[in-house]
């Protein structure tokens, strides 16, 4: 193929699969809006969960953020919706709540991001959920722990991000502290919270226990930023202060070559070695000064200095050619856009393009995992607001005209 067009024309489509996924048989009440709530209940649905989102009637603010064609189908919600049925519930009102008690019935996990004082007000206690249905697992995803002083404050992604510490490690590259360009916070409790209804799904199916689960977004981000940053103070007394060096100095950072940046990661000796190699300077592998792992790593501003006036002697395209046979680790600066048509994802069948019956034709990212039993799948594209109230309501044995 000549160019990223034809490539895509001729990119292999991901073969669909009649196995279930592992969560197949289990429902999951999605009442969380944003980010953070719905992306955890979107990875239980590509796992097969039979994935309800239960919205008030104006809808989860995110359908009205980004381009849409339908003024309640945003692109943000697309992202984040997958795998989805749409029922809308008024919880603040008497038949509102007959429907949702009906519905817990029937249901496995109820997941919220409703802070704990309002979610209580609408009858989403653990206390009464568990006295409707023994069993159920009641998953809140928040700001903060409920037992700890900062309980019940409000929380999002920047918010997060500042407290953790994160926003602060960006200091080491602009001079003061910056946000990461995505909503990482909300992504990774996403995740975590995903993570932790799987395990009491788990103790369930041994114990046929249910119970409580919160996911803060703070306490994850401090134990997602502390896995190197801790460091030193991993000891008591502390053997060196916080903060990871390798990875918190403005040293790191993608190359220029002479057309271009380019990631260039010779990280072991052996790469090192090679690496001197293909820059046709075999003596440098010998210098002390970066002979060694330790020896690169104690002075990270010289070694890079060092690296990136190499790299800057050629090409992007002939980097890749040398790295390649060399097989030193490096990775081309992808835009978003180059993502679109990336031959690797090409390759995957990352991208898939589905026609949604009523926006038309969506570019839909796969899940990321491979499962050769149990497989993840695009099974429901996003729904349109209240899409399948009817259809649930039916199921539930209700009368849908008099929702």
């Amino acid at each position: 193929m000549t160019d990223a067009a034809d490539r895509a024309q001729a990119a292999p489509t991901k073969k669909a699969s009649s196995a279930k996924g592992p969560l197949d048989g289990v429902r999951v009440l999605d009442l969380a809006t944003m980010i953070v709530g719905p992306m955890a209940a979107q990875a239980l649905g590509d796992m097969g969960a039979d994935v309800i989102k239960v919205e008030a009637p104006e809808g989860d603010l995110m359908r009205r953020i980004g381009p849409r064609h339908s003024a309640d189908m945003g692109s943000f919600f697309l992202g984040s919706n997958r795998n989805k049925r749409s029922i809308t519930i008024d919880l603040k009102s008497a038949q509102g709540q007959k429907q949702f008690e009906a519905l817990v019935r029937t249901s496995d996990v109820v997941l919220h991001s409703i802070r704990a004082k309002a979610a209580t007000r609408l009858g989403l206690s653990y206390e009464r959920l568990s006295q409707i249905k023994p069993d159920i697992i009641l998953c809140s995803v928040g700001g903060f722990g409920e037992s700890g002083l900062y309980a019940g404050k409000p929380a999002y992604d920047d918010v997060a991000q500042a407290m953790s510490g994160l926003a602060m490690l960006q200091s080491v590259i602009g001079g003061e502290p910056r946000y990461v360009t995505s909503i990482i916070a909300d992504k990774v409790t996403a995740m975590q919270a995903a993570f932790a209804i799987s395990m009491a799904l788990c103790h369930r199916f041994r114990t046929g226990q249910g119970q409580e689960v919160s996911v803060p977004m703070f306490e994850t981000m401090v134990a997602f930023n502390m896995i190197e940053h801790q460091w030193g103070e991993t000891f008591v007394p502390p053997l060196a202060p916080t903060g990871y060096v390798p990875v918190a100095t403005a040293a790191r950072r993608p190359f220029k070559t002479k057309d271009g940046y380019l990631c260039v990661l010779p990280y072991t000796d052996q790469h090192w070695a090679r690496f001197c190699e293909v820059v046709g300077d075999p003596a440098l592998t010998n210098d002390a000064r970066y002979s060694t792992h330790a020896a690169r790593q104690s002075d990270q501003v010289a070694f890079w200095a060092e690296v990136g006036r190499r790299v800057l002697q050629k090409t992007t395209a002939q980097w890749i050619e040398a790295l390649t046979q060399a097989d030193v680790p490096f990775g081309q600066v992808n835009t978003m856009d180059d993502l679109l048509t990336d031959p690797h994802l090409e390759s995957v069948c990352f991208w898939q393009k589905r026609e949604h019956p009523s926006e038309g034709t969506l570019r839909v990212a796969s899940p990321p995992m491979e499962m050769s039993g149990t497989p993840a799948a695009v099974r429901l594209l996003p729904p349109r607001l209240g899409e399948h109230t009817a259809e649930i309501l039916r199921e539930l044995g209700l009368d849908a005209e008099k929702k």
